[in-house]
């Protein structure tokens, strides 16, 4: 070296003595200086190794933290344990460190943990007995695992490496590592059997930083992690160290199908903590949507009562359909509001899952966090019109659409039924079922009765288009005609009831000499009517002749002749008098 020292210094032949004396001086005081330091650090391996040292942080880039340790040359340390247990180093923070001596690029290796390195078998017997963390560099793969310098030789089983695959095995190698002493055994008076153990300190560590990192985070907190794995229902977010849980339902205000439509394994997002379980446990529950404005809060400004608006279909529930309006903001139109021509019973009989339809909102309720809507309005209301096209009296015709006990329901018009009361479907006869007589389907005339558009019903009549005998009364009838008839009724004050034919029926009122003699009266024997029917065939023609009545005073079943005072063909009401 003295040698390569004086070739160097020797300056040409053409240099003048002072400048060669005085260079070769100064290069000769430097590269004293580079071995004095290359000497120096040689003895800090030996003999200063682990010695607990104050450093002072100068530099931090992407990866390394550079430390001034008091030499030359400065010291690093790897940043990711400062950021896998939250810390953030910065210039001038003060470090207490150890060094493993120089690395290959000539800075000093340093430690923050404080690594045993046995000198000896005493030391390994301590550190043994003690479960103590001791130091050691993986030399080679062997079978079954990984040869360990520790000051002798040891074997790691692939099981204690804390790998988790052939490759991460493999990548220990040369590595410096920290080990617990699983197996010493002396086998004579110089052989030692050693297994290390690296699975084990590494768990410790892992566990270590995870509480303190639990101990760090609080619900309502907004941290930075980075997505590890996505599953159907979630995806598994790294927080430093320890995991949360994103379900599907916090990740975004709209329905989504899976998380993959939204996040993919390695991106980096800020969170929300939303519930942080017992310690027992320590689930910890993200959110991601919670960051963003909830889209309920512009509903009130964004939507009124009376819009139209177009929306997917999103479900189907066995009440209605669930149609998205905007992201997080979704409307139901019920089956009651989809048709005004059927009742529906399934929302499927109409929509599917992705069709798109125009609704109108019915009711907004933003505390519930409901929007009612209807698919049948943005038809029109077949209603609005109906009193003016089945006006009252007029005769209507349509399909029979369904059966009930009290009546049957025909179909007018698209969403405009009538109901036919089961009184009301036959003047013959006595109908006690409508299925009797009427089926479904079927084609029937009917006159209207009544209509209410605001409640939606409609009354029918079939027997009333049929021509009845009281119809025929009216109709060859008059005031002031004589006519014959029999007193089925009297009743208190005078009032009788007269049967003038067959269905038709008239009011008298007795006068009040009549009316006494009633009372005093006694009922006679049984009357003979056997005539009768004769009688009542004759009077509105004119051909026959009755006799009048003998008995004194006016009685049930009497037949006796009365004169027509009142005849209303509206009301179909008949007033007469005795003669």
């Amino acid at each position: 070296m003295s040698n390569l020292l004086k070739q160097t210094a020797l300056p040409p032949e053409t240099s003048t003595e002072p400048v060669a004396t005085e260079e070769a001086a100064e290069f000769s005081q430097s590269f004293d200086q580079i071995l004095s330091e290359f000497e120096r650090g040689s003895t800090l391996k030996t003999s200063e190794d682990n010695r607990q040292i104050n450093g002072t942080v100068v530099k931090v880039t992407a990866d390394q933290v550079f430390v001034d340790i008091g030499y030359k040359t400065e010291g690093v340390l790897p940043l990711a344990p400062f950021t896998a247990a939250g810390e953030t180093p910065g210039v001038g923070d003060k470090l207490v460190v150890m060094s493993k001596g120089r690395n290959l690029e000539g800075y000093y290796d340093l430690s923050r943990q404080k690594v045993v390195v046995p000198k000896d078998i005493s030391s390994l017997e301590a550190a043994f007995a003690d479960q103590s963390i001791i130091s050691g560099t993986v030399t080679a793969i062997v079978k079954g695992g990984l040869t360990v310098d520790i000051g002798v030789r040891a074997f790691m089983p692939g099981s204690r490496s804390g790998a988790r695959d052939a490759a991460e095995m493999a990548a220990l190698v040369g590595q410096e590592i920290r080990c617990k002493i699983l197996k010493l055994e002396k086998e004579g008076e110089e052989s030692v059997d050693i297994v290390v153990d690296r699975r084990a300190v590494v768990e410790e560590e892992a566990k270590a930083s995870k509480d303190k990192r639990h101990a760090e985070l609080k619900e309502g907190d907004v941290v930075n992690g980075t997505v590890r794995s996505l599953a159907e229902y979630g995806a598994f977010v790294d927080l430093g160290g320890v995991d949360g849980l994103l379900h599907i339902s916090d990740m975004a205000w709209s329905r989504i199908a899976t998380p993959s439509d939204v996040l993919s394994v390695g991106d980096s997002i800020d969170v929300k903590i939303l519930k942080i379980d017992s310690q027992a446990t320590r689930r910890i529950a993200l959110g991601l949507k919670q960051l963003q404005p909830h889209p309920w809060d512009a509903v009130p400004t964004t939507y009124t009562v009376g819009e139209r608006i177009k929306g997917a279909v999103t479900r189907l529930t066995d009440f209605g359909a669930f149609v998205e309006l905007s992201p997080g903001i979704e409307g139901m139109i019920h089956v009651s509001e989809m048709s005004w021509a059927k009742k529906v019973r399934k929302p499927e009989d109409l929509v599917k899952v992705g069709d798109v339809v125009d609704a109108v909102i019915l009711g907004i309720n933003v505390a519930e966090k409901r929007i009612a809507l209807g698919l049948k309005q943005t038809l029109g209301d077949p209603w609005a019109e109906a009193q003016a096209k089945f006006a009252v009296g007029s005769t209507v015709e349509g399909p029979v659409s369904s059966l009930t006990k009290f009546g049957a329901f025909v179909t007018l018009a698209e969403g405009v039924e009538g109901l036919i009361h089961v009184s009301e479907i036959s003047a013959e006869k006595r109908i006690e079922r409508p299925q009797d007589v009427l089926r479904t389907g079927q084609i029937v005339q009917a006159k209207v009765l009544e209509i209410d558009p605001a409640k939606r019903q409609m009354r029918l009549s079939m027997k009333q288009l049929v021509p009845t005998g009281l119809d025929e009364f009216i109709a060859e009838h008059k005031a002031g005609d004589a006519v014959t008839g029999r007193i089925t009724k009297i009743g208190n004050g005078g009032e009788a009831s007269v049967e003038l034919g067959d269905g038709v029926h008239a009011k008298c009122v007795l006068p009040a000499e009549e009316a006494k003699v009633v009372e005093e009266a006694k009922p006679a024997g049984a009357l003979d009517l056997s005539a009768f029917s004769s009688m009542l065939n004759a009077k509105w023609k004119g051909t026959g002749k009755t006799e009048k009545a003998k008995a004194e005073a006016p009685l049930a079943g009497q037949v006796r002749n009365f004169r027509i005072t009142k005849l209303d063909a509206e009301t179909k009401a008949i007033t007469v008098e005795l003669v």
